[in-house]
């Protein structure tokens, strides 16, 4: 599975320095789509999102990887980046310490307090196969 690259003309759109909420596109079982706004962070190219095991959001991206994920500039809502792809990894091993660090950045809080202490959290990879940008 080849990694597409993020342009440098969207870029900023996803630094950790700009809080832009993503809008992840999901599949339900009977084909309907599913939209969530999330928080995110990028490793290289690839988009790190974290969830609760069990939520809707993870269910789909375990039975169907293919994804999309919406990002508009906070400050020009006609200029986005629209990367559809697939969750090539799924993985629990560091997931706490990945929500906090996404609470830092979207809220400067240093801890993500979780609704639920005994919630799993999961971080899924998101490998960009098709990039589509605006603006």
């Amino acid at each position: 599975m080849s990694v597409k690259a993020i342009p440098e003309s969207h870029r900023g759109l996803i630094s950790d320095e700009k809080p832009a909420f993503g809008y992840l596109a999901t599949t339900m079982k009977d084909g309907t789509p599913q939209v969530t706004p999330i928080w995110f962070n990028i490793d290289g190219d690839q988009i790190l999102i974290n969830s609760a095991k069990g939520r809707v959001k993870d269910k789909n991206m375990r039975a169907r990887p293919q994804v999309a994920l919406v990002i508009h500039d906070p400050e020009d809502p006609y200029r986005y980046i629209l990367i559809r792809g697939m969750i090539s990894e799924i993985s629990e091993e560091g997931a706490r310490q990945h929500i906090n660090d996404l609470a830092k950045k979207y809220t400067n809080q240093p801890v993500f307090h979780l609704k639920d202490p005994n919630e799993i959290r999961v971080t899924y990879k998101l490998t960009p196969q098709k990039i589509h940008v605006s603006g």
